[in-house]
């Protein structure tokens, strides 16, 4: 025969304290024993050793963030930002085409997004297939690691 307790709260229901007696007894974190790391034996020495015993206590745990980010770049920021990257010196022309390397910039991967309509000549650390078809197909060349480029 299965029995059904009712919860605390329904059954106090009425009740000023809820079974705590006086009404300043179950308040705040003091009930609890503090906040956060509160009570972690600084005072008592027969608490130090189960603090001890626990490895994660002290020090940081869980995820870690990303160190090792690639700065990636679009084709169509090439393009939209053309005429100010020319100005101010970060693309070259030469000939009937535009040197940049985007490294200096602080970019490691050129990505394919946008169109491209001028030609490229693209040193980069990485490159998606497809940047590296519309840079070429326009008349380009992209430049990077696995492919020749510095090291």
């Amino acid at each position: 025969m299965t029995y059904n307790k009712r919860k605390k709260s329904s059954r106090m229901h009425g009740s000023k304290t809820h079974g705590y007696g006086s009404k300043k007894k179950h308040r705040g974190a003091g009930n609890r024993g503090g906040r956060g790391m509160a009570g972690t034996g600084k005072r008592a020495d027969q608490k130090k050793p189960s603090i001890w015993k626990n490895t994660k206590y002290f020090g940081k745990h869980g995820f870690n963030t990303h160190k090792n980010v690639v700065k990636s770049v679009s084709t169509k920021f090439l393009m939209d930002k053309f005429n100010s990257l020319l100005r101010n010196g970060v693309i070259k022309a030469s000939g009937d085409s535009y040197e940049i390397d985007l490294g200096k910039l602080g970019y490691q991967k050129l990505i394919s997004k946008g169109q491209v309509n001028k030609k490229f000549i693209v040193k980069v650390d990485f490159a998606t297939e497809n940047a590296v078809d519309k840079i070429e197909k326009a008349g380009g060349k992209v430049i990077t690691k696995s492919n020749g480029g510095e090291e």
